[in-house]
């Protein structure tokens, strides 16, 4: 589909601005690989040749009786009993390139856990003996799609709110404004607190306390928005000709409204990486064991004579939040009136 001359012009905007452009693709191109952890990172190898026949445990679950064993236990692919039993029958074995999982622990480590990096711990170790580098690439992952997910129903939520209040304005949005007031005033991380010590946090217990908060980061925008552009010539027309006012907030003033809301996207994404960042670090995000950024700042500060733990924290986060910080910027610049 082609795009109108004026979005033509804010591509062009937006990919002049190097710094945002470049960073757009970096951002991508990590996520994207982090989509495919389990192929990047897995403490069971991806393709096993065996018996003339071909086994991808990456994607199923084998015991050990399929491979010639003994018992109906799930196979491990690391001990010498199981690459015995398949080197036996000219098998071999693919490995992806880190050979843990977020939750896999290196019991053949030289030295105490944290282990520093090696040339089989790249990032070296948690203090559980967890391989740092697949706790990144699974934490990366969830912090990106928890952002994303939050990021786009708290804003389909602020964008209904805001056009209601903006559109119809009087009552509604002095009830509106009054109601914002007090519920933005709530203390969200006591309530978190308080929550949690009788309700075991997950991911989509966070994602719905977190929405309840949330969605009032574009509400202002918004209605600021169908405050001005509900006076406007063509919404008068519209209304004249007996247009439905549903139709008229979503197929005319919103798209006008959609320029300035979409600048703060990359932002409200950051947002919510720092919060779910923060909340682990606390102790009150993902259940424990999880693949989890804030948790790695807390193993950092934890274990001060391993300094790699919060040199990783530290380098994935700066990198991650500076990315969307640029696309951010590079987005505010495409859709300036004044560019």
């Amino acid at each position: 589909m082609a795009l109108s001359p004026v979005n033509q012009r804010r591509f062009a905007q937006f990919k002049a601005h190097r710094r945002g452009w470049y960073s757009l693709w970096l951002f991508l191109a990590l996520f994207v690989l982090s989509l495919g952890a389990e192929l990047i990172a897995n403490d069971r190898p991806l393709v096993v040749r065996y018996d003339n026949g071909w086994y991808f445990p990456v994607l199923k679950r084998y015991t050990e009786i399929e491979f010639g064993g003994e018992f109906p236990l799930q196979a491990n692919y690391k001990s010498p009993y199981i690459r015995e039993l398949i080197a036996a029958k000219n098998g071999w074995m693919l490995w992806p390139p880190v050979p843990f999982s977020y939750d896999s622990i290196n019991y053949e480590l030289d030295v105490p856990a944290p282990a520093p990096p090696s040339a089989t711990n790249w990032l070296g170790t948690d203090d559980q003996g967890r391989d740092v580098l697949a706790r990144v690439i699974y934490g990366f992952r969830i912090s990106v799609l928890f952002a994303l997910t939050l990021t786009l129903c708290s804003s389909v939520a602020g964008i209904i709110a805001g056009a209601l209040q903006g559109f119809y304005g009087g009552w509604v949005d002095l009830i509106g404004q009054r109601f914002l007031e007090i519920w933005s005033g709530l203390p969200v991380l006591f309530l978190l607190i308080i929550m949690a010590s009788f309700i075991q946090p997950n991911f989509w217990w966070l994602l719905g306390i977190m929405l309840l908060f949330s969605w009032m980061s574009l509400v202002d925008l918004v209605r600021a928005e169908f405050l001005r552009g509900r006076n406007l010539e063509y919404v008068r027309a519209a209304r004249a000709l007996g247009m439905r006012d549903s139709a008229i907030m979503f197929r005319h003033i919103l798209p006008n409204a959609m320029v300035s809301t979409l600048t703060y996207m990359p932002f409200i994404i950051t947002g919510a990486i720092g919060t779910l960042t923060a909340l682990d670090f606390l102790g009150f995000g993902l259940p424990p064991g999880s693949p989890s950024l804030g948790e790695l700042v807390a193993q950092g500060k934890a274990n001060l004579q391993a300094p790699w733990l919060g040199m990783t924290a530290f380098a994935v986060l700066a990198l991650m939040l500076s990315l969307l910080v640029f696309i951010g910027e590079a987005a505010r610049d495409a859709f300036d009136p004044r560019k």
